[in-house]
């Protein structure tokens, strides 16, 4: 008796599993309400846009498959520049997601080294961990930090960020989500880059959930 028991409930569950996971796919995204990436702040406290948004190719593009993104410089009143990229996918059970900098930034010619996290603190918003790495193309040295954000939620790990995806498809029907890349040169010390990238973030991180809806 008590192994029938077992194997009903077992059984409803998973019948229980199936109808929410089939009714999830037949209902489809949830609509939410955002902001356009080209519409973000040219000016974000004392950093200023420098030059215009930068565009991909269409070779890129197919291999990007982001459904909105902003690449762009900005430069702080003491001359610095940073480059600020926000990939932001409307959906992601289509196989179109975020690439993670792991994969694109070698392909391209940059070794990556001193794996580290930092610790981002936005105003009126709770603290979170970013990755940090040193990346280096010939002579060429940059500061990189870089995080996934979407649906209420900034994470450092690529694989949290997608099982987070996974439970708010079925919970929330929302798979939207962003990666954010923050780059600059290492001129007079990697202490000076790490500073201006992570008030950087912070800063824009309060701006961001217009674009990339909590």
């Amino acid at each position: 008796m008590m192994k029938r028991w077992r194997f009903a409930i077992f059984f409803g569950l998973l019948v229980a599993g199936g109808l929410l996971v089939n009714s999830s796919a037949y209902l489809g995204e949830a609509h939410v309400d955002r902001k356009q990436l080209n519409g973000f702040p040219q000016q974000i406290e004392s950093w200023k846009q420098l030059g215009g948004d930068e565009q991909f190719d269409e070779k890129t593009m197919a291999v990007l498959r982001a459904s909105d993104y902003l690449l762009r410089n900005y430069r702080a009143n003491d001359g610095r520049v940073l480059n600020f990229y926000v990939g932001y996918y409307a959906s992601q059970r289509d196989g179109a997601t975020y690439h993670s900098p792991l994969n694109c930034l070698p392909g391209s010619g940059w070794v990556m080294s001193d794996p580290d996290s930092v610790t981002i603190s936005p105003k009126g918003r709770s603290p979170f961990v970013a990755n940090k790495y040193i990346i280096q193309n010939g002579d060429h040295k940059e500061l990189l930090i870089y995080w996934y954000q979407g649906r209420g939620r900034a994470v450092a790990s690529e694989y949290w960020g997608k099982i987070y995806t996974v439970v708010d498809s079925v919970r929330r029907r929302r798979s939207d989500g962003a990666m954010v890349r923050i780059t600059t040169p290492i001129e007079s010390s990697e202490a000076d880059a790490l500073k201006a990238s992570v008030d950087l973030a912070a800063e824009t991180a309060t701006i961001l959930p217009e674009f990339i809806p909590d």
